[in-house]
């Protein structure tokens, strides 16, 4: 199996600022060796758990060291209360077929 390259961020928010955070929250450029990225939001909208798929490791660490990560980083500041962040290699568990 291919194994897998994943950053795991997780945000708690101030209340009401999931709209704005979120427009902050997208990248701009989108990094080239980023492969899909999915985002889930608490019931209460006040934490946003963000989940990419690299590459590599490398590419990873490369644009977590970019200006426009930087940018976006300063740009989601003022929404976010708490962060935990975590870089994981993986594969994908095959589900029995239905």
């Amino acid at each position: 199996m291919k194994e897998l390259f994943v950053w795991v961020t997780t945000r708690r928010i101030k209340p009401g600022a999931l709209e704005e955070f979120e427009s902050a929250w997208r990248p701009d450029p989108y990094p080239q060796a980023l492969r899909y990225a999915y985002a889930y939001w608490s019931e209460d909208g006040r934490e946003i758990t963000g989940v990419s798929f690299w590459d590599t490791k490398e590419a990873c660490d490369s644009w977590r060291a970019s200006e426009a990560e930087t940018r976006r980083h300063e740009a989601m500041a003022p929404y976010v209360v708490e962060e935990r962040e975590g870089f994981y290699r993986g594969r994908e568990l095959a589900a029995p077929a239905r």
